[in-house]
């Protein structure tokens, strides 16, 4: 094991650079929505990465502040009157995770088709890049990082956000963001850059905007981009100032009943969340490695119960950065850890350094990072490989999601998969085909591609009333499952009702394991 992790340290490493560049704007994009003080989305990033990082179980996951509880944390802090009242119900959620991992409700995520999760992958692929051009030509209106922006009337204000963009382009901004773009596409179509493995293309996409920006204003040029399109990290004169910046809980808000509705709204979302973008993880895992769900919940709960004790806000396994640091080549949670120590001495030794970033560079970098989890090449695998009732729910989830959110997009996909699972089941587990044979007639049985307890009765009734001297052949070519209950009904028929009644029985497509034919010499079995 020591040596697993010896192997990528350098790639973890290099990763966690990567992740720390976009966590940086995310955290303080995300506290600016959630009407929280932007420090308290940094410290929420470095409890997310450090604490929560050495509790999980997790090697690729990635914690800190989402945007899916921003709109959940503005109403309430609004609603409980204080910034220190919603601490105490951020510490309580924290409980109730915790609780939650020992009661073993991580199981949850093991009922998630995978097809929705591919499909939840690809949207937020596609929101990353939809949310990012705007800040790439300059055009920062909705906050980094809240990629399901809602106005107050509840209009979605995504799409007409870009088409506003165009008018209101930044020639500088653009500039900025196609130079860091093409040193990031450079360093992954380019041979010899392929290899250096010891700079990561992020950092110098990063530094290449920097440069081009510093450059705009020491010639006092228009396309010089002003602070409003900087990196903006808080920037604290003295210790004491520093200090200042940390919050407590206001423990005497504990027996406020709205408090603790306020806690068990974030705990359920934050934990779905987390649930959902665990078992992605564990999807784009190179080395296809498990996570234990509960130990997972137990180590959000202690995340946020520290985070809200010091003022930080609540925190969920965040698919942006999970996915960023996959794709930079993170393989353990060394990856995470040193985020959160790179967040941490950014905020206390270099502020005024990473406050030159432009946003213009780091929308390069997330642009890319989206392109690889939407890629049309999943589009086109999903639609050659699976069948209607898979790919149909990964393109409703797909575009639920991005005309919602997460919650409900994820949702509308559940459902339109279990339909299609339904539908399957029974309306499509088996069907007659007649087939003349010679003199006599031959019934044909297909059975679909997934067989459950809920077409134990109609194969039943079918079994029942074949005719005598009949010959049947029973087709599971095409079946990938079919249930214990079922395969008992299709031995005791081919073993004892076809005998009694002179039926002959040729069996198609099953498997060896099922055990299925016995010795009869009427009953024949073709296994593929």
């Amino acid at each position: 094991m020591k040596r697993l992790k010896s192997k990528y340290v350098q790639s973890d490493l290099r990763a966690s650079l990567v992740v720390f560049l976009v966590a940086l704007p995310l955290c303080l994009g995300i506290a600016l929505a959630s009407g929280a003080p932007l420090f308290s989305g940094i410290i929420s990033g470095v409890v997310g990465g450090i604490v929560v990082g050495f509790l999980s179980n997790s090697q690729l996951s990635v914690s800190g502040p989402a945007a899916g509880l921003t709109a959940i944390i503005l109403a309430a802090i609004s609603s409980l009157g204080s910034f220190e009242g919603f601490l105490m119900a951020g510490v309580l959620a924290g409980v109730f995770q915790i609780i939650l991992g020992y009661v073993k409700a991580g199981v949850i995520s093991n009922y998630l088709p995978s097809n929705v999760i591919e499909g939840m992958l690809a949207a937020i692929g596609i929101i990353i890049i939809l949310t990012q051009l705007p800040h790439a030509v300059g055009y920062d209106v909705l906050h980094e990082g809240d990629y399901f922006y809602v106005d107050k009337e509840g209009k979605h204000q995504l799409f007409s956000t870009i088409i506003d963009a165009i008018n209101f382009t930044h020639i500088g901004a653009l500039l900025v963001a196609l130079s860091s773009l093409a040193v990031l596409i450079s360093f992954e179509r380019v041979s010899f850059l392929k290899k250096i493995r010891a700079v990561p293309g992020a950092l110098i996409a990063v530094l290449v905007g920097v440069a081009l920006n510093e450059a705009f204003k020491i010639s006092g040029s228009s396309l010089a981009i002003g602070p409003n399109h900087l990196v903006s990290l808080p920037v604290p004169s003295s210790i004491t100032e520093f200090w200042a910046q940390f919050r407590s809980p206001d423990f005497t808000q504990i027996a406020n009943p709205e408090v603790w509705i306020v806690a068990f709204t974030i705990a359920a979302v934050a934990s779905i969340e987390t649930l959902l973008c665990i078992e992605a993880a564990d999807k784009i895992d190179p080395l296809k490695r498990f996570t234990n769900t509960n130990t997972e919940l137990k180590a959000q709960g202690v995340g946020n119960i520290l985070s809200c004790a010091i003022g930080g806000i609540p925190m969920t396994s965040v698919i942006v950065r999970t996915s960023a640091n996959v794709s930079s080549g993170g393989r353990t949670k060394l990856s995470a850890i040193s985020h959160g120590f790179l967040l941490l001495i950014a905020v206390l030794v270099i502020p005024n350094i990473l406050n030159k970033i432009p946003l213009a560079s780091l929308a390069a970098v997330l642009i890319m990072i989206g392109y690889k989890l939407a890629n049309p090449k999943i589009f086109k695998h999903m639609w050659k490989t699976s069948r209607k009732f898979q790919f149909i729910p990964f393109v409703v989830t797909v575009i639920a999601i991005i005309m919602t959110d997460l919650l409900i997009g994820i949702g509308i996909g559940m459902l339109i998969s279990v339909y299609f699972i339904l539908r399957g089941n029974v309306k499509l587990a088996y069907f007659f085909k007649k087939e003349l044979h010679k003199d006599d007639e031959t019934i044909r049985v297909e059975l679909a591609q997934e067989v459950s307890f809920l077409n134990k009765a109609a194969i039943k009734q079918t079994f029942i009333h074949f005719p005598e001297n009949s010959r049947v052949i029973i087709d599971a070519s095409n079946t990938v499952y079919i249930d214990h209950d079922v395969l008992q009904i299709i031995r005791d028929f081919v073993n004892i009702s076809s005998k009694e009644r002179n039926i002959t029985v040729e069996l198609v497509g099953f498997r060896k394991e099922y055990n299925i034919e016995n010795s009869q010499t009427h009953v024949t079995s073709v296994v593929h």
